[in-house]
């Protein structure tokens, strides 16, 4: 995924960019009296925007109410865990290109200085979908895969982890301290991953409500 971090990088650095000083790329606003955006450049900004917002909004929502579940519910322990661990980094990089690529695209349309208070609360949104997505990916994708290996590792020497469901492992923690202290380890790094995931899901709902508004049938 080394690639995927440098690019992530790079889009971070230019959403950042367009969103403190969005005139070095280009971008007036209305009240300057002076509309140089072509035709063509904001038809491709909304463009990439909208279509950059619907791909992270239907990962989350299939990583997060579907596709996870599904598996979890059908996939032995061990082998549903090992590949949670290959999808999550390139989900929350996916996902974060997505929102970088939507702040950026958002805060050129609409800059700071003279968007509307709306305008301002929805790049926040975005923003703290990105930040969710980033700290996932960075801080709580790497502990919660280490700890899922170090915990694989204790329930293979218990023989367990290759059946579905939780049943086993919580029947073997109540005589395995070593284990039961493991579970509370990533139960909590765990919780919060899923925690900021939420987070992300709900500021993208919000952005969602705001581009309906847009919406005209």
């Amino acid at each position: 995924m080394g690639w995927m971090s440098r690019f992530l990088a790079a889009v971070t650095f230019l959403a950042v960019g367009v969103i403190f000083s969005p005139e070095t790329f280009g971008s007036t606003s209305p009240q300057d009296g002076q509309q140089h955006h072509l035709p063509k450049l904001l038809s491709f900004l909304k463009l990439a925007h909208l279509l950059c917002f619907s791909t992270a909004w239907g990962a989350a929502l299939w990583v997060t109410f579907i596709g996870g579940i599904i598996m979890f519910k059908n996939l032995p322990r061990h082998q549903f865990g090992n590949l949670q661990s290959k999808m999550f980094p390139a989900y929350f990089s996916m996902v974060g290109v997505c929102c970088a690529v939507c702040v950026a695209s958002f805060a050129y349309l609409h800059p700071w200085k003279t968007a509307s208070m709306a305008h301002k609360y929805q790049l926040g949104f975005l923003l703290a979908a990105f930040a969710f997505n980033l700290t996932n990916l960075l801080v709580f994708t790497p502990m919660t895969i280490e700890m899922m290996k170090q915990r694989h590792k204790i329930e293979r020497e218990a023989q367990i982890g290759e059946e579905v469901g939780w049943t086993k492992n919580q029947e073997v923690a109540k005589a395995n301290p070593k284990l039961a202290a493991m579970n509370k380890k990533f139960g909590m790094i765990h919780g919060l991953s899923s925690l900021a995931n939420i987070m992300s899901f709900g500021s993208l709902a919000m952005h969602s409500w705001y581009l309906s508004g847009k919406i005209s049938f």
